[in-house]
């Protein structure tokens, strides 16, 4: 039985994973694509809106990949494997609202199946995994994710000094299910000014801030990135598990990945471990 490990705490290279949340026609896809720039690399950006990504050729070097309704999870997950197989660095989602209230998205696709005579309680049963397999899609890519949110302003009701109830705005809520900005690296809402602040920040670069978004954004990010030892090599640890050559060895292999990696890549670790599994014992069976 393997035991509990207890090491140092430490700084470690990171993907970055940041949203941005704004109205329509705040400059979110401008914003992305310079931060994209100011990270440098191979860019490519996922484009929801009717070719809107291809209005800014103008600012720098990038490629499209255009995704139409319906705005399905699989489609996501093939545009951005698509970007990580043709070796990109910054991979842009504009937007990933779609997949969760768009056309065919989540939302969509829920209340069909309860349409049909489905409670909504079992609805969300199918649409869940779906939800944390695009998670999953976006946390354990190679690339650095940027993604953009259309956000909706949020108000409440306050009394003013006359007794009379008065709305409020306080803020930007995110087109997307309740909770998903937590799984960022750094979550910004912009304004129709174009000027960003961090509702989520993990780097403590933008503590306090209202900026406008430049590529000397990315830059500033990338450094932050950059700083901290080079984590596990996830690939070499997963054709380890895969070429495993006993049951005995699989399990050693396979707990010292889980005591290694970060709990974002146990899912992948466990897949491979468990194919890994099976074609052994059918082997043993085989002979």
């Amino acid at each position: 039985k393997a035991q509990m490990q207890i090491r140092k705490a430490e700084r470690k290279k990171a993907k970055l994973r940041l949203g941005i949340a704004a109205p329509s026609g705040s400059g979110k896809t401008y914003s992305a694509l310079l931060m994209a720039f100011g990270i440098g690399g191979k860019v490519g950006l996922i484009d929801t809106e009717h070719g809107s990504g291809d209005l800014y050729a103008h600012l720098g070097d990038y490629d499209v990949i255009g995704i139409e309704a319906p705005y399905t999870v699989d489609k996501y997950q093939k545009a951005i494997a698509a970007f990580e197989q043709a070796g990109y660095t910054t991979i842009i989602i504009d937007s990933l609202s779609h997949a969760w209230a768009g056309d065919g998205g989540l939302l969509d696709k829920q209340g069909k199946i309860a349409d049909r005579g489905t409670n909504s309680f079992a609805a969300w049963r199918t649409i869940t995994p779906e939800y944390n397999a695009l998670l999953d899609a976006m946390l354990q890519s190679p690339c650095y994710i940027i993604a953009t949110m259309r956000a909706k302003q949020e108000y409440v009701l306050e009394t003013n000094d006359k007794g009379k109830q008065t709305p409020k705005k306080v803020g930007m809520a995110p087109v997307q299910r309740e909770g998903m900005e937590y799984e960022f690296t750094v979550m910004l809402d912009v304004d129709m000014q174009h000027i960003a602040s961090a509702s989520k920040d993990r780097t403590s670069l933008f503590d306090g801030r209202f900026f406008k978004i430049s590529e000397d954004t990315g830059k500033e990010l990338l450094a932050w990135l950059e700083t901290g030892i080079e984590g596990p090599d996830v690939a070499a640890i997963l054709r380890n598990i895969s070429g495993s050559s006993t049951v005995e060895i699989l399990k050693s292999n396979f707990e010292a990945a889980m005591l290694m990696l970060e709990a974002v890549h146990h899912n992948n670790i466990t897949k491979a471990k468990n194919a890994r599994y099976r074609e052994l014992t059918a082997q043993k069976e085989a002979a």
